[in-house]
């Protein structure tokens, strides 16, 4: 038994204007129902070619594209969590974005993406409706399943990103204010000149704007822990206190 030949000719199933026609269905769902999103494409600037992982990475683009979000109900994932870390924020949601809206943005925006056939894992997501970046973990671009022989969606698994001093320099403002607001990188706070030199005092350091001390501080190292625990006599777990009791 053969398939149809007038509904099915072959490998070329769906006539162009009837794919043609779906896609710009979905395109105009999408801008009816969908949200303002920036992609923003992740940049390796230093690869651990061992672990092919990103020791450093660097956000300077950000591209506004309509997308359709999933969970109409609220996020979805393990969501807000106490581990031995502390509380740990893990949000996921799926977001849905049109192939050619994708490829429209490849072709004319002239940035640089790690995969330029679709979104790539480790790219963010900026929402401006709820002021959250989400991480790309998964992309799924075979639901549905060839409709008419042609993929016209990308499907998004995202998580909510857990900012650790990346360098966002997008040029949108908002996206911006993220990495002073919660870096703990010092010379993110250094004073400077009209002409951007920095400015100096006596001793030729660097002046730190006073909102440094409020806005975050520099990691403590083991180095800084010891010296509180010499000076102050927190905690001592001595050979003659193993259990750490002040004063004992």
């Amino acid at each position: 038994m053969t398939t149809n030949h007038f509904f099915q000719d072959g490998d070329s199933i769906g006539a162009t204007g009837e794919q043609r026609l779906v896609e710009d269905l979905v395109l105009e769902s999408l801008k009816i129902y969908g949200h303002d999103i920036y992609y923003m494409p992740r940049t390796l600037v230093n690869r651990d070619k061992i672990f092919d992982e990103d020791e450093l990475s660097r956000f300077t683009q950000a591209y506004p594209m309509e997308m359709y979000l999933e969970n109409v109900n609220g996020y979805e994932g393990q969501g807000d969590i106490f581990t031995r870390f502390g509380l740990e924020v893990r949000d996921q949601a799926t977001f849905v974005l049109a192939k050619r809206r994708w490829d429209q943005l490849v072709l004319q925006s002239g940035g640089s993406f790690t995969q330029p056939g679709r979104p790539s894992e480790g790219d963010l997501l900026y929402m401006p409706k709820t002021k959250s970046i989400f991480e790309i973990k998964y992309v799924d671009f075979q639901n549905p399943f060839y409709q008419l022989n042609q993929i016209y969606v990308f499907r998004l698994t995202v998580e909510l990103f857990e900012y650790s001093s990346e360098d966002l320099d997008t040029g949108i403002t908002e996206i911006d204010a993220i990495e002073t607001k919660y870096s703990q990188d010092m010379l993110e706070y250094q004073l400077l000149g009209e002409n951007g030199d920095l400015i100096l005092n006596e001793t030729n350091g660097c002046i730190i704007n006073e909102s440094y001390n409020t806005a975050t501080s520099e990691p403590i190292d083991n180095v800084d822990f010891d010296n509180i625990v010499t000076l102050e006599g927190i905690l001592d777990f001595s050979e003659r206190n193993p259990f750490g009791e002040i004063g004992a």
